[in-house]
């Protein structure tokens, strides 16, 4: 019996969200969009993903509002994928499924998420410590962990070598 794409009989804002983002590879897309990647081949080679997945996703999610489509270059025609605000408020979610990963399956920790206005580590639910605020994901500064690949093959994953901001557009260097 083959699987359902909807949960029509489900009463349920989780079933819906599940529509939605549920599907292998989504959440790993928006995950790398909010840390900044915004081109189609930086998601193709970062995530190791098929193409014509990651032409579903792009185009499931733009249609969703999650990400916004955005012409950056008209010969060829090239477009860029823009996290929404939609997109944005599925960081605390991605963050609290990150650490329940983390605890759950002994694994190290590959980034540090801070508060970049005072460097504090952000607390279990995406607070500031220090500041006592909930802190919103342009105000992030993430970190790559010790445990983190510092020698990567892809150009993405040499971009996110550096301390950056979330949401800040990655510039990935070939070499």
């Amino acid at each position: 019996m083959a699987l359902g794409k909807d949960y029509v009989t489900q009463e349920c804002s989780i079933a819906r969200a599940l529509e939605v983002v549920g599907e292998r590879w989504t959440l790993l897309v928006i995950r790398d969009a909010l840390y900044g990647v915004r081109r189609y081949n930086d998601f193709l080679v970062h995530l190791g993903i098929p193409r014509a997945v990651l032409a579903a996703r792009l185009q499931a999610l733009t249609a969703e509002g999650i990400l916004e489509k955005r012409r950056y270059q008209e010969s060829p025609p090239r477009d860029e994928y823009v996290p929404t605000d939609r997109a944005i408020a599925l960081w605390p979610t991605l963050r609290s499924l990150g650490r329940w990963g983390r605890e759950q399956f002994d694994e190290p920790q590959l980034r540090y998420f801070r508060h970049a206005e005072c460097g504090t580590e952000l607390g279990p639910y995406g607070e500031c410590p220090a500041c006592g605020l909930v802190v919103p994901a342009g105000d992030v500064l993430m970190e790559p962990g010790a445990a983190l690949n510092q020698d990567p093959a892809d150009p993405v994953s040499r971009a996110l070598l550096k301390a950056r901001r979330l949401l800040q557009p990655i510039e990935t260097d070939p070499a």
